[in-house]
């Protein structure tokens, strides 16, 4: 299979608009409503604030940009998604040519990603873990360049910063990848004396830190609850003994798992496989660093701590490892393999979305099949019955009431849990089983 390099971008362009296209169109058309997560991001997006009782600011900032724009087109926040998904295929596309120094390897590299699951079949949900992918991509991308510089510029440490407190405030795993390159940094500046020190590396954290402040404030006020709820849904309060082996065992199945078709093509895509390792390549430290690394890390807080960790939470961990796999197999790789590696991408690339689209339309108890907008019809005729004030604010769960917030004419905020003090400040309001509508 013949691929010239003047057609490489051409064809890697072709591919990122199909993925936008396809992983748009296809939950548009599917789904009569938008998934959890997106609602909830939408209904703490009414009313934002620097952190919301699951998760911080991030995710509702995205969504709430998109609303003001859009308004409540579901087909918004799938487009939403993949622009996430595909800016971030082209950062890494961006990195891995940097890494390669070819750019059908680099195209290769992004490719592989489409047999990871977290990159077609679980885009169409815009949420915390879809809102860090960009900024993981970026922070790599621009550490890179700062490791690849004898004095780091100014402007590159202040960027790092910027998208890793971005990426921080998408979700708090982010901490492990700021971990892992800080770890590589000081192994190789005060272990092995391959780097010099120098003040310029420190702009990055206090440019974290500095940003990271009106969070933190947030926090103390709000009685760490984002953090609380994260401990708890890893099961740390009934954490048991056995618990230290079991989740750490499920953990490494499970990543296995995840990463069967991933496998699948690289078998099609090399001769032979065979690791030739050389740790004082800086190129291979860095991949390994931002691609196992934080793998170990986790892992190694699951047996500590005996933490449940969740698949999705893995989402942004694999972003580059088709750049390490194919770095590591460069070698290995002939051209007269191309056209089943080719062929086996073009299996997953559409068996994915043909996937997603049966289970949207055959299975009728998912939570995007819920009837939200006609819901929300019924609700603003029993108020206009009652009140000519308009709905501005609905309490109740984020899913229930947050439909109404999404789907309801006027936007109304999105105001918590029912409570009878905040009713109490209401000028009107109806309550309708355990949500309650109000003007205040």
């Amino acid at each position: 299979m013949v691929i010239y390099k003047k057609q490489i971008k051409i064809y890697f362009y072709i591919f990122l608009i199909i993925h936008l296209i396809l992983w748009t169109l296809i939950p548009s058309l599917t789904n009569n409503n938008l998934p959890l997560d997106t609602i909830e991001a939408l209904a703490w997006g009414s009313d934002l604030d620097w952190g919301f009782n699951k998760h911080p600011p991030m995710s509702a900032l995205m969504v709430e940009i998109f609303y003001n724009i859009f308004g409540s087109n579901d087909w918004a926040y799938y487009l939403l998604s993949q622009i996430f998904i595909i800016f971030s295929f082209f950062v890494i596309f961006q990195f891995s040519k940097e890494i390669l120094n070819n750019e059908i390897l680099a195209v290769i590299a992004v490719l592989l990603l489409e047999g990871i699951y977290f990159y077609n079949f679980t885009t169409p949900e815009f949420n915390v873990n879809v809102c860090q992918i960009p900024f993981w991509v970026l922070t790599v991308y621009y550490s890179w360049k700062i490791f690849n510089q004898k004095v780091p510029k100014l402007k590159d440490c202040a960027i790092v910063g910027i998208f890793a407190v971005c990426g921080f405030l998408s979700k708090y795993l982010f901490i492990y990848l700021l971990i892992a390159i800080d770890i590589l940094f000081i192994y190789l500046i005060f272990f092995k004396k391959e780097k010099k020190f120098h003040f310029n590396y420190l702009i990055s954290l206090e440019v974290f830190l500095v940003l990271l402040i009106p969070h933190a404030i947030w926090l103390f006020n709000n009685d760490f609850v984002t953090i609380t709820y994260g401990l708890a849904r890893s099961g740390l309060d009934s954490s048991t003994f056995l618990d230290h082996l079991i989740y750490p065992i499920i953990f490494i199945l499970k990543q296995f798992g995840i990463l069967v078709p991933f496998f699948i093509m690289l078998y099609f895509l090399v001769k032979k496989i065979k690791i030739n390792y050389n740790f004082k390549d800086k190129k291979l430290l860095f991949l390994l660093a931002i691609n196992i690394l934080p793998i170990l890390l986790i892992l190694f807080t699951s047996m500590m701590m005996g933490l449940k960790i969740r698949t999705m939470w893995m989402t942004p961990f694999y972003l580059f490892f088709g750049t390490l796999l194919v770095y590591v197999f460069q070698k290995y790789i002939v051209k007269q393999n191309y056209k089943s590696f080719i062929i086996s991408f073009l299996i997953l690339f559409l068996l994915s979305p043909i996937t997603y689209a049966y289970i949207s339309i055959t299975e009728n108890d998912k939570r995007t099949d819920y009837p939200g907008k006609q819901i929300a019809g019924k609700v603003q005729l029993r108020w206009n019955e009652q009140f000519e004030e308009p709905i501005n604010v609905v309490l109740g769960n984020e899913w229930n009431a947050g439909n109404l917030s999404y789907h309801l004419k006027n936007r109304p905020v999105w105001d918590g849990e029912v409570d009878q003090d905040k009713l109490d400040t209401y000028s009107v309001y109806i309550c309708i089983d355990s949500i309650c509508l109000g003007n205040r």
